[in-house]
């Protein structure tokens, strides 16, 4: 079994370090920051009235791209690319599973690296699915639709809760992870030069916090909508920046976070330039 295990890796290794999926995943890169620049922009105008009707998260962002000329194939092109990105996250699970027999801190990171790359690729290949079905014109259900269908499965209330606490787990981690600029470990900058450093970690340090607190929004929508079993509260992203905007300050505040969100954006193109560090 070990040497099974061990074949496993090397293979999911050898296809991590493949020049065809690297390109492929360097493209999945790009994608994903330009549906973190199309759901800025769509926070923005909902934030100064100016909204196009869409929902501002990644539902939305993908809808207003598949308006576009071209949007089509666009969103063909992004699926294949977030889908390298999935399994270029499925290569590293394999890779760093084959460490989680080390002790002490080799073990950690194995653990913590496995984690990562897991929740990594379901997000992708949950986004790729999402562009395929916007591709071909079956859309996505918004959070509430789906949360009221958790709602209707044994425990679904707590499983909701449970969700929305991981997810608030995820939005501290992730503004934490740009103040204390950890950011920069997963990125080599080594042939960077320091202006393009200094422009990453301005673009981290905005990204990474306010994508984090509209996921903190999202998660404890959602806690709130399992504490009084209510599925219209849990209204994901979209229903988070309103939040934000009902907010005393709303409009200043959903404008900072939708800067942040781009910022977050701009940082994945950069991502896509310079490879991950291990």
């Amino acid at each position: 079994m070990g040497g099974t295990t061990g074949r496993a890796a090397g293979a999911a290794g050898r296809a991590g370090d493949s020049d065809a999926l690297e390109h492929l995943a360097r493209i999945g890169l790009i994608a994903y920051g330009v549906v973190h620049l199309v759901v800025a922009w769509l926070a923005l105008q909902l934030a100064w009235g100016g909204g196009s009707g869409q929902s501002a998260d990644q539902a939305g962002a993908l809808a207003t791209l598949a308006e576009q000329p071209l949007g089509r194939p666009l969103l063909w092109l992004l699926a294949v690319g977030l889908v390298a990105l999935a399994a270029w996250q499925a290569a590293e699970v394999l890779r760093w599973r084959s460490r989680l027999s080390s002790s002490g801190d080799a073990r950690k990171k194995a653990v913590e690296k496995t984690v990562k790359a897991v929740a990594k690729a379901v997000l992708y290949a949950a986004l790729a699915v999402l562009a395929v079905r916007t591709a071909t014109g079956g859309g996505g259900g918004g959070g509430q639709q789906q949360a009221a269908g958790v709602f209707g499965w044994p425990a679904g209330r707590w499983l909701v809760g449970l969700i929305g606490l991981v997810v608030i787990g995820v939005g501290v981690y992730l503004v934490n992870k740009g103040v204390s600029k950890k950011f920069l470990e997963e990125v080599d900058l080594r042939s960077a030069s320091p202006q393009t450093t200094r422009l990453v970690t301005r673009l981290g340090q905005a990204g990474f916090p306010a994508k984090g607190v509209s996921l903190v929004v999202v998660g404890g929508l959602l806690v709130y909508a399992a504490a009084t079993f209510d599925p219209a509260r849990a209204t994901g992203l979209d229903g988070a920046l309103r939040t934000i905007l009902d907010a005393p300050f709303g409009k200043v505040l959903l404008t900072l976070v939708a800067i942040g969100i781009a910022a977050f954006g701009a940082y994945c193109f950069v991502r896509a330039r310079y490879p991950e560090r291990t």
